[in-house]
């Protein structure tokens, strides 16, 4: 190609969308917010932070005059965890939890990882006020820190390995939810539920008679989600239900299903705006000297550390070697032992969904410190989890160079 024919050809525009749906971008911006978050919480302009994340807006007659950093919590990341919905939907139907055979190892990895982060976090915090629900806190993995980590440090690892940690933060997002609805779920409003319900069926026989038109779909969106929040289930369990109702099969006429459309539409939203504000809301918590130290006596705190850090590693891999043992479960192929006990630390990133359930659980001075035990412990884990990914992907660079040579 001449210079001139170089220079007369069109320049391929920036797709800002794609570039958000890398699991590497959304872990790095989903960092930023968080360090932006501890720095303000920390420097002289906490107040201020404070002020924001405290100030009150909606309208009082439905019951929405809530704080920024509820509107984040309860408003927000109903839209990350209808993205997860969707996923876990393609997963269940198309994917990898498709197959019973392929799907039994994650899933039982997925449990043995909020089993025993569970118990551990029951055992330390025993007889301190809140540990009856703070036990929850560790189950959960964060899908895009974690996958973000394996991303820039274990990119040398089989694509099955990234579809086993997928899988099981799935499954293990899943299981949290589950939590959520079932243990913070304060006094029912049955009227509500019942709008709930009859607004999901309305949203599937939409779904079956192929309509594709938002001016439907958003205001109905919208309602369920006032519903769910209004009969005192928490308010993201509408992003869920969404996401599970909506349909993964193409039809022929169709280029992508609308469960594709959704995902390729909101990921990005939900990457770069959606998860980070709830972290930059959620994550600015004090760390200094003090708050460190009130870490190491509070029970709660170093029970969510411990569950977060020994706990995921024992249960995902425990279990998972257990149930390859016994020929319950097949290992994916081309992952070794080895690269499954790194997968398993990474299972110890606990963020987006640990915050969520500290905030459901715990208040005031002790929901702080437990949040700061999340952030202290995917830290620990993240750290760990690279250190280990790069040395063997060293290892094994240097041993496919000796081969060669």
């Amino acid at each position: 190609m001449s210079s001139a024919d170089h220079h007369d050809s069109p320049a391929k525009p920036f797709d800002f969308g794609a570039y958000l749906r890398t699991e590497t971008v959304g872990g790095l911006v989903l960092l930023a917010a968080t360090a932006l978050a501890l720095l303000l919480a920390n420097s002289p302009l906490s107040e201020f932070y404070r002020a924001v994340r405290d100030f009150e807006l909606g309208p009082e007659a439905l019951h929405l005059h809530l704080s920024v950093g509820e509107w984040a919590k309860d408003g927000l990341l109903a839209i990350f965890f209808f993205v997860a919905g969707l996923e876990l939907k393609r997963e269940l139907v198309l994917g990898e939890l498709s197959d019973r055979k392929r799907a039994v190892l994650p899933v039982i990895a997925a449990l043995g990882g909020m089993v025993v982060p569970a118990v551990l976090a029951f055992a330390i915090g025993h007889g301190t006020p809140g540990a009856h629900a703070a036990w929850a806190i560790p189950m959960a993995t964060d899908i895009a820190f974690a996958l973000g980590v394996l991303a820039v440090t274990g990119s040398w690892m089989p694509t099955a390995a990234r579809i086993f940690l997928l899988s099981l933060a799935v499954v293990d997002d899943l299981g949290a939810i589950v939590v959520i609805a079932v243990v913070f779920t304060g006094g029912l409003d049955v009227l509500a539920l019942l709008a709930a319900v009859l607004l999901c069926a309305a949203y599937w026989y939409l779904q079956h008679k192929r309509v594709t038109s938002p001016l439907l779909y958003l205001p109905l969106a919208v309602a369920l989600w006032v519903a769910v929040h209004t009969s005192g289930i928490h308010a993201t369990i509408a992003g869920v239900a969404l996401g599970l109702l909506t349909r993964v099969h193409r039809d022929p006429n169709e280029e992508a299903s609308p469960s594709e459309r959704l995902e390729h539409r909101l990921q990005p939203w939900s990457a770069g705006l959606v998860v980070p504000v709830f972290a930059f809301f959620a994550a600015g918590v004090p760390v200094d000297g003090e708050a460190l130290a009130a870490i190491g006596g509070d029970r709660i705190a170093i029970g969510v550390i411990v569950g977060l850090v020994a706990g995921k590693l024992i249960g995902i891999f425990g279990s998972s070697f257990l149930a390859v043992k016994l020929g319950v479960g097949a290992k994916p192929t081309a992952v070794r032992w080895s690269d499954m006990a790194s997968l398993a630390v990474l299972g110890g990133v606990g963020f987006t969904v640990s915050l969520l359930i500290a905030d459901l659980s715990l208040d005031g001075a002790a929901a702080e410190r437990a949040k700061a035990a999340v952030l202290i412990a995917s830290a620990i884990a993240s750290l760990v989890a690279s250190a280990t990914l790069y040395w063997q992907g060293r290892k094994n660079r240097n041993a496919t160079a000796d081969a060669d040579s």
